[in-house]
């Protein structure tokens, strides 16, 4: 009886490390700044447009976390089971997303140790790189890690209520606008639906259970908990978020362009509110550095035994090069919603994959994949393909005019 207690216990710190690392991998510097920008531009009316992407979310979240615990493989294997090589070029898209987007969360954790310490973003950058890599170089790496997105997780959660009732939204307004918009934005849908589950960001939970041994249709009632709950962490800091930078602008105030979620927190609470905003900035930050190089790893590491040995060393080296990689180069905003954007490009992919792996029994054997969920994504496929491919044409070009 204790040995089961205890193997519930465990299961249950595994979920919500799981959770942690898929919401906080999402919770990053370009959630932060496209959260901001998007508000300032649409209003109150960017509630809808959060309320359809947490509809698309936990849709290809449920889906993919779903498939990946009954196949008892990590995605890249199941589209190569799919169809040789498939896996291969979606661990390309996957990695290269991931790469372009640790660049940014390095340079936000250098962002927030600037703010907090007065130090050169470049140090904080490296500081908090080899903070990230200390994380992999203990013996209970995923423990740590677990525990590191958890802690930081609900720091910044707690950080943002305070300042979004600093802020005093209108909150009458907001609730009406996010079911009767006086606009519709398809770039802010795609950019936001990409930096919640695009790219390498909806696979970080479903990996870390694979690699935590939980899997199996048994453990189905537990993951898909486990799903819905990391959408619900990620989307309670987008509406807060959203909260406090609507009652900030609804009170007639220009949020600095060059750094739109910093203003947001010192004009709502002062000096205070901006250290406040370089505590969430680091932690929104290196936490996604964290889940970032896990997950991108993780796409690679079952291709050959040597990286499955050395996945470690691997994943140190990818926050080494994201942070050399910004030392020299840096970052403007427009490059964070870019690569969101980007990365919701990779979701019609990835989970349109994954649903056809749901009926092939050489992958998921005798598991019968509820017919609601495929519909919930097979329609998100389709809109996220449009809307993606509208984006790419029509509103991606007008961001480096």
């Amino acid at each position: 009886m204790k040995a089961e207690t205890k193997l519930k216990n465990t299961n249950r710190s595994v979920l919500l490390g799981a959770a942690f690392l898929m919401a906080t991998s999402a919770i990053g510097p370009g959630f932060l700044t496209q959260t901001t920008v998007f508000t300032e531009q649409l209003l109150a009316s960017f509630g809808f447009v959060i309320l359809i992407s947490i509809i698309i979310d936990i849709g290809a979240q449920l889906n993919i976390w779903r498939i990946i615990a009954v196949s008892e493989k990590r995605a890249q294997d199941i589209a190569n089971d799919l169809l040789p090589g498939l896996g291969y070029f979606l661990a390309f898209l996957v990695v290269m997303g991931g790469l372009a987007f640790n660049i940014g969360n390095i340079a936000g954790a250098g962002l927030g140790t600037n703010v907090l310490f007065g130090i050169s973003p470049e140090l904080g950058a490296i500081l908090s790189g080899i903070l990230a890599i200390g994380i992999f170089m203990v013996r209970e790496a995923g423990k740590a890690m677990d525990k590191f997105a958890q802690v930081l997780g609900f720091l910044m959660i707690g950080l943002t209520i305070y300042v979004m009732f600093t802020a005093a939204p209108p909150v009458g307004e907001a609730v009406v606008k996010t079911f009767v918009p006086d606009n519709i934005n398809i770039l802010a849908i795609v950019t936001l639906v990409g930096g919640t589950v695009g790219g390498y960001i909806t696979f970080a939970g479903g990996h870390r259970l694979i690699d935590a041994g939980i899997k199996g249709k048994e453990a189905l009632p537990e993951v898909t908990r486990g799903s819905i709950f990391a959408i619900g962490i990620a989307s309670i800091m987008r509406i807060f978020l959203f909260l406090a930078v609507l009652g900030v602008v609804s009170q007639g105030f220009r949020l600095d362009p060059s750094n739109p979620p910093a203003s947001v927190f010192q004009l709502a609470a002062g000096n205070f509110g901006y250290k406040i905003f370089g505590v969430v900035m680091w932690a929104a930050a290196v936490t996604s550095v964290v889940g970032a190089a896990y997950t991108s790893v993780s796409f690679i590491r079952t291709f050959h035994p040597w990286l499955e040995k050395h996945h470690q060393k691997i994943i140190i080296g990818f926050i080494a090069i994201s942070t050399i990689v910004f030392v020299f180069v840096g970052r403007p905003v427009s490059i964070l919603i870019f690569v969101g954007s980007v990365n919701g490009m990779i979701l019609p992919i990835a989970l349109g994959v994954m649903l056809i792996a749901a009926y092939k029994t050489k992958i998921v054997g005798d598991y019968k994949h509820p017919l609601w969920m495929t519909i919930f994504g097979v329609i998100i496929v389709i809109a996220m393909a449009w809307m993606s491919g509208y984006t790419l044409i029509n509103e991606i070009p007008k961001l480096f005019v």
